[in-house]
């Protein structure tokens, strides 16, 4: 079957970007249908779990979306929750053995971190820690899941901000030098044990 990609927070214009062939969404909104994605659903990710099966999705892609999803609630019966370490289990769960979470995001200490007022989870340089080996600092707060850091750069998004090639690497030092890299960018591979069949 063709590689499938699923991107959170999709909006009118859901990215793919590593161009896999079928297309996928999620947005708060219900009711969006957008020419060449095949099918978006709804869920406020801070609080549901994410609308498709296991081991599903080659990629998964959160730009712009992380920093909305808050790190501690409070459930209905007034226990804590942990939406954001929830939404990263969740991710691990829908890609496949070796899948790729592709997630920008403005980061500390950059002030767009800071500026737009639901910006409630502010992300840094180890964040990741808590989600990838060796660490997985977050197992004390019930992560399930494994992920391998691939990629972490600070960016200035210029529009796309799809993986580098070597016009975008330029633009990556020009911006370091006039100190535009307000966001992170993630690459983290899914770690999961394949079932051998023999």
């Amino acid at each position: 079957m063709a590689a499938s990609h699923l991107d959170l927070g999709c909006g009118q214009r859901p990215k793919n970007p590593y161009g896999h062939p079928r297309l996928f969404g999620v947005d708060i909104r219900s009711g969006l249908q957008i020419e060449g994605v095949e099918r978006i659903e709804a869920a406020n990710l801070s609080s549901q779990p994410i609308p498709f099966g296991d081991n599903q999705f080659d990629s998964v892609s959160a730009y712009d979306f992380l920093e909305h999803v808050p790190r501690v609630s409070l459930d209905a019966q007034g226990d804590t929750q942990f939406p954001f370490i929830k939404l990263i289990d969740e991710i691990w769960r829908v890609l496949k053995p070796g899948g790729m979470l592709y997630a920008i995001t403005p980061a500390y200490p950059h002030e767009k971190a800071f500026r737009d007022p639901t910006h409630v989870n502010i992300i840094t340089a180890k964040t990741h820690r808590y989600f990838t080996l060796p660490k997985l600092e977050a197992r004390m707060y019930g992560f399930a899941g494994t992920f391998e850091l691939k990629r972490q750069v600070r960016l200035h998004p210029r529009g796309a901000y799809e993986p580098e090639g070597a016009s975008r690497a330029m633009l990556r030092v020009l911006d370091g030098l006039a100190g535009k890299r307000s966001h992170l960018l993630w690459e983290l591979k899914a770690i999961k044990e394949t079932a051998s069949h023999g």
